[in-house]
C-alpha cells in the first residue's frame, strides 16, 4: 500500500495527482493552508477510492515552522513512501524589478521554504534507507529571461539542489525526482494569456505519477518541452539577450 503526503495540495497539479493515488487505493495525507479547499479535496479523494485521507492546515511559506510541522506529519503518516512538494508562487516580475522584498518573498517561498522541508524529508528518508521525493520545479529555471527571471532563478537554484540530492541520495535507496512543467492552465496562471502550449493539471498529473512509478530522474511536462528548453539553451548569449523573451 502506497503511502503518500502532498505538500500543496490543494495546487490543480498536486490536486490532480492525488486524485490518481486515490484510484489506486493509497493512503494520502494532504497538506495545504486553505481549510475549505482542502477539506473539498479530502472528501473528493475518498470517494475515488483512497485507503484513507488526513491532513494538516499549514502554511508552507513559513519556514520556522517546519519541525513542528514534520513532528506532526511524522504522528498522522510514519511510514509514507512518497512526498510530492507541488506548491509556488508566480510573482508579479515588474514589481520584483522594483522592490527586493517583492523579488525576496517569491525566492522564500519557491526557493527557501522548499529547501527547508526537502532537508527534514531527505534526512528522515536516508536514515530509513528507501522512499521517492518528487518536486515541482519549471522548465523557466532552465535559462533566465526578462519575463520571469526571477521565479525561474528560484526554480533554477531548486533544480540544482534536487541534482545534489540525487547525487547524495542515490546510495541510499531514495529516488529524486524533478518535475518541469512548461506552460498548466491553472489558477496561477490565470493572468496570463493562453496558447496551444498550455496543458490541464490532469496531463501533469499522469506524467507525474508515471514518474514516480519508473523512478524517473528528471521529466519535463509535456515531453516536447524537453526539446524546446534545449534549443532555447544553445542560442548563444549574444543572440539572446536580444529576444524578447
Amino acid at each position: 500500500m502506497v503511502n503518500i503526503v502532498i505538500f500543496g495540495a490543494t495546487s490543480a497539479i498536486a490536486s490532480a495527482t492525488a486524485k490518481i493515488f486515490a484510484e489506486k487505493n493509497a493512503n494520502i495525507l494532504l497538506i495545504a493552508r486553505n481549510e475549505d479547499k482542502i477539506g473539498a479535496v479530502l472528501s473528493d479523494l475518498k470517494t475515488r477510492g483512497a485507503n484513507s485521507v488526513d491532513s494538516i492546515i499549514f502554511d508552507l511559506s513559513i519556514s520556522n515552522e517546519h519541525q513542528n510541522l514534520f513532528n506532526e506529519l511524522k504522528q498522522k503518516m510514519p511510514n509514507y513512501d512518497i512526498a510530492l512538494i507541488a506548491y509556488g508562487s508566480l510573482g508579479d516580475q515588474k514589481e520584483g524589478e522594483e522592490h527586493f522584498d517583492s523579488f525576496q518573498k517569491e525566492f522564500e517561498t519557491n526557493f527557501m521554504s522548499v529547501v527547508s522541508l526537502l532537508t527534514f524529508l531527505a534526512n528522515d528518508l536516508s536514515k530509513r534507507k528507501q522512499g521517492t521525493i518528487a518536486v515541482i520545479s519549471s522548465v523557466a529555471g532552465d535559462r533566465g529571461r526578462q519575463s520571469n527571471y526571477i521565479y525561474g532563478a528560484a526554480k533554477g537554484a531548486l533544480t540544482l539542489v534536487l541534482q545534489g540530492l540525487r547525487n547524495r541520495l542515490f546510495a541510499d535507496n531514495v529516488n529524486i525526482l524533478t518535475i518541469k512543467p512548461g506552460f498548466v492552465d491553472s489558477p496561477m496562471t490565470a493572468n496570463v494569456k493562453k496558447n496551444s502550449l498550455f496543458v490541464q493539471p490532469d496531463v501533469v498529473a499522469k506524467e507525474i505519477y508515471l514518474a514516480i512509478e519508473k523512478k524517473k530522474d528528471v521529466i519535463y511536462v509535456p515531453w516536447f518541452w524537453k526539446y524546446i528548453m534545449m534549443i532555447i539553451k544553445l542560442i548563444p548569449e549574444f543572440i539572446f539577450k536580444r529576444l524578447k523573451l
